[in-house]
């Protein structure tokens, strides 16, 4: 069971903060197809007490997304406690604190991962921020630095000590990145030492992944990040799988296109029309995977910057799949 403050779910499916990715509109569709938790993209301490515009706009969430996490990062322990009380204000359910990211201009400055370096030091910050504010705080983190400083097990304890009310474990080390099969095998061996609730991440990239780390590790939360990229519909498959027992409903080609376009219409209305057309390129190869000719519509949407022209593509690809498959009828 996740529980955390007023939040209470049992075999939860989370969404990952993404860098670039978990803005309020893909929030909003994931949230829509099944996501029981979402998160906001993870957000530079500094940047907010420096008040940074483009920081502080990541902070922003809406009603319909909730229950909804704003996840922070960074290694000074004072910016971090400011940073978080800054982010209190926006009214999340929880505060969430990212020690996993593992990409150099992160760790290189002692934040994300880098905070696995030194476990005493890693608890002190959280400490801080658990003290500064009135919201559940929650931590993200991962087995360790590398093969041979695996600390999960004091770092978890640690974590809860200082009343953190949640873990959520990605199944890797910080030097193996992605790469790599995540270890499963540390869930129900941290659950045994700590009593606040565990959150599987890494290698789940399929509704099935899901049905398996449950029942493999017996997690509180299973927690989806790149299988959720362009596949938002993988919440919904995989509360199918967790309800019934298989997937009952098949996602259709055009409810594939309808979603892809419904997810940039949000996102004009929150960024306006050319930024998110631009920035929405990164979801077409995913929402358009396994579809016939695809590269072909791929490459035509990337010179677009209209929406217009977009839903025109879309729906004229879509009108070509159906001539398509009453020819294969024939």
């Amino acid at each position: 069971m996740f529980s955390v403050g007023k939040i209470n779910i049992s075999n939860a499916v989370l969404l990952a903060p993404m860098e670039d990715v978990t803005d309020v509109s893909f929030r909003l569709i994931c949230k829509e197809l099944g996501a029981d938790i979402v998160y906001t993209e993870f957000v530079n301490s500094e940047g907010l007490v420096r008040n940074s515009e483009k920081t502080h706009k990541k902070l922003e969430i809406v009603e319909e997304e909730r229950p909804v996490g704003i996840q922070i990062y960074g290694s000074g322990i004072e910016s971090m406690a400011k940073a978080a009380r800054i982010a209190e204000q926006e009214n999340p359910d929880l505060i969430d604190i990212n020690a996993g990211c593992w990409v150099k201009n992160v760790v290189g400055g002692g934040s994300g991962a880098g905070l696995l370096k030194d476990p005493p030091f890693m608890q002190k910050l959280v400490k801080e921020v658990v003290d500064s504010v009135s919201l559940p705080v929650t931590v993200k983190t991962r087995l360790g630095w590398d093969s041979g400083s695996i600390q999960i097990l004091e770092v978890a304890k640690r974590m809860e000590d200082v009343g953190v009310k949640a873990l959520t474990i990605h199944c890797r080390t910080r030097a193996m990145g992605h790469k790599g099969d995540a270890d499963w095998d540390w869930i129900p061996r941290i659950k045994q030492i700590v009593k606040i609730p565990v959150v599987l991440n890494g290698n789940v990239l399929s509704a099935n992944d899901v049905k398996n780390a449950f029942d493999q590790t017996g997690a509180d939360g299973v927690m989806i990040a790149r299988g959720a990229i362009g596949n938002p519909w993988i919440f919904y498959e995989a509360k199918q799988i967790l309800n019934n027992g298989c997937i009952t409903y098949a996602i259709s080609e055009e409810l594939k296109i309808k979603t892809c376009l419904k997810h940039l219409s949000i996102a004009i209305k929150i960024k306006g029309e050319r930024r998110a057309v631009l920035e929405h390129r990164k979801f077409y190869s995913g929402y358009l995977k396994g579809l016939p000719h695809a590269s072909r519509v791929r490459n035509e949407l990337m010179s677009i910057t209209e929406y217009a022209f977009v839903e025109d593509i879309l729906n004229k690809y879509l009108l070509r799949l159906e001539s398509i498959h009453e020819e294969e009828v024939i």
